[in-house]
């Protein structure tokens, strides 16, 4: 984890160049909301920050106040869909300071990448962790306070914009960092759900970007996702587009299973997203002694794992 500066620290840092807005010195967790009550939902929070690529550089960021964006009718993201987007959590430690999740590798590899395969200018690490700092300092009192079981959920996410009609790169992008106190995904905390498998839809073709954050993955389970819930089953699992035999993934998290040797298996395959929870957890295990595979997964042999969850 990462420590990030809080309260009377604040006040004291020296404010970089780029940074337009004086804040006044404010400790993490003292925003007026009931925090027992987090659900994984839209709560307003003071600002984001924005960086704008053009003539291949990129700005030097600013805390924007207001929740919203403005763009060109025809930037790229509306009508080809060229976006990518992260997610992790910042959180109160039980020594009054606050922690970003995996600050180094995962999550800034896996934009990387998403970048390469959209075409799309990289967010290098600096930039990235020094985004987030910067609009979590801007959001202190919304981070939920030791205890609570919540976090400060944090959203970077990149996008195609500029006035371009044809399909190819963007003229402009833009890089945000949004945040958003949050409680659990699921209602109920870690209790055992009910998945479907979905027969009907593909979740991602082989060979396609099914292994990055697209926002057009997700798009394309909204339908299959909410058919599911209304049937009874908040969660759905895929399988492979091509023979419909292999386990790929949840509809918005990794597949992972302990079989009956204790062994910790999730399936390998260029169409799943690389969870950095997931990478987390592998590394847990062999600290723990156990077995790990990352390999291809029948469906044929899920019923004889010992236990199956859902992680990301």
């Amino acid at each position: 984890m990462l420590a990030l500066r809080s309260g009377a620290a604040l006040a004291r840092r020296q404010r970089p160049q780029h940074h337009v807005a004086q804040r006044r010195c404010i400790a993490h967790g003292t925003a007026n909301l009931d925090w027992g009550s987090l659900k994984f939902a839209h709560v307003p929070t003071n600002c984001h920050i924005e960086y704008t690529w053009k003539d291949g550089e990129w700005s030097e960021g600013e805390i924007v106040d207001r929740p919203f964006v403005e763009m060109h009718i025809l930037s790229s993201v509306l009508h080809y869909g060229q976006a990518l987007f992260e997610g992790l959590k910042v959180f109160s430690r039980a020594d009054g300071t606050i922690a970003q999740y995996q600050p180094y590798g995962g999550n800034v590899d896996r934009m990387a990448r998403g970048c390469a395969r959209l075409g799309m200018p990289k967010v290098e690490a600096d930039m990235f962790n020094g985004a987030i700092e910067r609009v979590v300092m801007e959001n202190l009192e919304y981070v939920p306070p030791y205890g609570t079981n919540g976090a400060l959920y944090v959203r970077p996410f990149i996008f195609g914009c500029g006035a371009k009609i044809g399909l190819g790169k963007a003229p402009e992008y833009k890089f945000i960092v949004a945040v958003n106190p949050v409680g659990d995904y699921y209602s109920g905390g870690l209790t055992a759900l009910n998945g479907l498998v979905q027969e009907k839809y593909d979740r991602a073709a082989g060979k396609g970007i099914g292994g990055v954050k697209a926002g057009g993955n997700y798009a394309a389970d909204v339908v299959p996702s909410s058919e599911a819930a209304a049937a009874g089953y908040p969660i759905s699992m895929y399988l492979d587009a091509t023979e419909h035999k292999y386990v790929e993934e949840f509809s918005t998290s990794n597949f992972i299973a302990i079989d009956k040797e204790g062994n910790y298996v999730t399936p390998k395959s260029d169409s799943i997203l690389k969870s950095v929870t997931n990478m987390s957890l592998r590394q847990i295990a062999l600290d723990l002694g156990m077995g790990v595979q990352e390999r291809p997964v029948e469906y044929a042999e899920v019923g004889d794992f010992a236990e199956v969850a859902a992680c990301g």
